[in-house]
């Protein structure tokens, strides 16, 4: 029989962790499961999309930590992100070659590898039978939510690509989003992984009833309910064409594809328009000519048309959504979050400096804008996304505060062909229509665009590398869902309220040593 003993990594001194708990794995058997729990994790997310797989993933990489020091728990927490970032962003070395996927996967699995220290001290500081299956359960699930936060704002806005409630939009729980936001859900998920390990390591079957009636309550409960508000027809492209960074084009190809994708929706009956993004290549601002082939198609269509181009205001460039209506000037969103490494370079001097060739290639430059993620349609309020903005909750939650009915995202996935990357954004934004309890428009270049209820079910679609232009008649909605109206501040008050009680924790652990040393001198 194996020995369970710790192994040195774990038994080393650590005052900062004065539990004495030894961990039920050693890290020989620990370090594996934590890389299997981040494989696991990535099975989750489409292209296959199993969500139990999350609470599998999250349970063994919980259970990994127990007991564990820092070194330890980083560890195990750098396996179980070695294991799952390097999977599921594979897509990003399509773009500009392998190294920014080794440098993402590995930033974002070291961010990982640090968030799990806390949620180990968590274990040393409450061990079993005291916490139960309620206080260190949530204790655990709040320092999660915490490392979810930390990595989905920093460093350069974030990458809040991989959160464990956006698994769960096929799952029995993804309408509590509409209640908690994203952030929320993830807490709620990992909560009930804790608590079943709690009845496991307490050897209390009958508290088995907890986490399970906890589960129940969450699978049955039903979105918040939005009002429905009628319908609009919306036409819209999926025009296929040469939209990637690096494909060959002329200037132009990108607007004439659109322009004749457009054709079979001009004689149809529709309220608004809609391209993708990039779907024009030159500034319709500042050009008279590419104006006026929006004009001809707003005319001949009878209704405007919500296009996409990068866009000149002074010394500045943005990704800019507009809704062209032929009379005056059009309403703009430009977007709020350009991709870093991507729409523009931080730091650019530094990183030029360590990978010049490779920096080099990223000539585009695109301010962040500041303008409301929201446009007027005949009366209708849309609000929208332009691509990577999808995983940022503050461009949703405002769009849906500016009197959003309905969202429609623009994208352009042309540069992550043959990926998971488009399916990954589609569940991100299917998300969203449950967090919000509105239709969601989500158009791309190249694939795959799909029209999403206020439920979170695709109502239609178009297979990423076909060329389509449908009508589909998109539910609006008015109301405000609890997870629009609180925002972040859930999400941030439970970690919040999870770090200032690991704190407390640590210093009665302290004190409480103190006194036995007082008392037992040596």
């Amino acid at each position: 029989m194996p020995s369970t003993a710790p192994s040195p990594t774990d038994t080393a001194p650590d005052p900062t962790a004065p539990g004495k708990e030894r961990p039920p794995l050693r890290m020989r058997l620990a370090a594996p499961l934590a890389l299997a729990g981040g494989l696991i994790l990535d099975l989750a997310y489409p292209s296959v999309g199993w969500w139990p797989a999350a609470i599998i993933a999250a349970s063994l990489g919980l259970v990994t930590l127990i007991g564990r020091s820092v070194p330890g728990a980083l560890a195990v927490g750098l396996a179980f992100g070695a294991g799952f970032f390097p999977l599921h962003l594979v897509w990003v070395g399509e773009f500009l070659g392998p190294l920014p996927w080794v440098a993402l996967a590995a930033l974002q699995a070291v961010l990982f590898a640090a968030g799990a220290v806390p949620i180990a001290l968590a274990y040393r500081l409450f061990p079993p039978r005291r916490g139960g299956v309620v206080l260190l359960p949530l204790l655990v699930a709040g320092l999660w939510t915490l490392r979810e936060l930390i990595m989905g704002t920093w460093p350069y806005t974030g990458f809040p690509w991989a959160r464990i409630g956006l698994s769960q939009v096929d799952g029995p729980f993804a309408q509590v989003a509409s209640w908690t936001g994203t952030g929320g859900l993830s807490f709620l998920v990992v909560a009930l992984c804790a608590s079943a390990i709690e009845v496991m390591r307490a050897r209390a079957p009958r508290r088995t009833l907890v986490p399970l009636a906890a589960g129940v309550a969450l699978a049955l409960l039903p979105a918040f309910p939005t009002t429905p508000a009628g319908e609009l027809r919306m036409g819209w492209v999926q025009a296929n064409g040469p939209s990637a960074y690096f494909d060959e084009r002329a200037a132009g190809d990108l607007l004439a594809a659109h322009f004749t994708a457009t054709d079979p929706l001009l004689d149809k009956d529709v309220d608004l328009l809609v391209w993708p993004e990039g779907a024009v290549d030159s500034d319709p601002l500042s050009r008279p000519a590419t104006a006026a082939v929006l004009d001809d198609v707003v005319g001949r269509a009878g209704a405007p048309l919500l296009a996409n181009a990068a866009t000149q205001r002074g010394d500045d460039t943005y990704n800019t959504s507009l809704l062209w209506t032929g009379e005056g000037a059009p309403q703009l969103h430009d977007k709020a979050n350009p991709v870093p490494f991507g729409e523009y370079v931080p730091d650019r001097w530094l990183y030029q400096a360590i990978a010049p060739d490779l920096i080099g290639l990223i000539q585009r430059e695109y301010t962040p804008g500041a303008n409301p993620p929201v446009v007027t349609v005949g009366g209708v309020e849309l609000g929208l996304a332009i691509c990577f903005d999808v995983i940022y909750d503050d461009v949703i939650r405002a769009g849906a505060l500016g009197g959003a009915e309905a969202y429609v995202f623009q994208t352009n996935n042309a540069d992550f062909r043959g990926t998971d990357e488009n399916l990954q954004q589609l569940a991100i934004a299917r998300m969203r229509a449950i967090e919000a309890g509105r239709a969601v428009a989500n158009i791309s270049t190249t694939g795959t665009s799909q029209i999403v209820a206020p439920d979170g079910t695709v109502l239609d679609g178009a297979a990423a590398g076909t060329t389509a232009a449908r009508v589909s008649e998109v539910p609006l909605r008015t109301g405000l869902t609890p997870a629009v109206v609180l925002g972040s501040w859930p999400t941030v008050l439970a970690a919040a309220g999870a770090l200032v009680a690991l704190l407390l924790l640590g210093v009665t652990r302290r004190r409480a040593a103190l006194r036995l040393d007082e008392r037992n001198p040596s």
